[in-house]
């Protein structure tokens, strides 16, 4: 499984992204993908996970702002991210089981 995510961009607090994950290979399904974001000097986060279309789970920096959703069809991944503040700047990794794409740099401005 190979994952390719993109999105990622320079904006202004208050802004907003979408990141997109393309998952390629032998995909069963995009059931469980999940965003992390790691910023300089600190440890990797949970940010999003899609369980499926009824079930996904967000950190509790989240607050409502982020949504994930998946399109199996397609075996894509999206983030949504709405109201970014300074603190969401990160370089963002979708994962799918052990699989990790190469990151999309986000970087918000005050």
């Amino acid at each position: 499984v190979q994952l390719q995510a993109s999105g990622g961009g320079l904006v202004q607090a208050g802004g907003s992204l979408r990141l997109s994950c393309a998952a390629y290979g032998n995909i069963d399904s995009i059931n469980g993908m999940a965003w992390y974001r790691q910023s300089p000097g600190k440890q990797r986060e949970l940010v999003a996970r899609f369980h499926d279309k009824s079930a996904q789970t967000y950190g509790s920096f989240v607050e409502g702002r982020f949504t994930i959703s998946g399109d199996n069809a397609k075996n894509m991944g999206f983030l949504q991210m709405n109201s970014l503040n300074t603190e969401d700047t990160a370089v963002y990794y979708c994962k799918l089981g052990t699989s990790w794409g190469q990151g999309t740099l986000v970087t918000v401005s005050s």
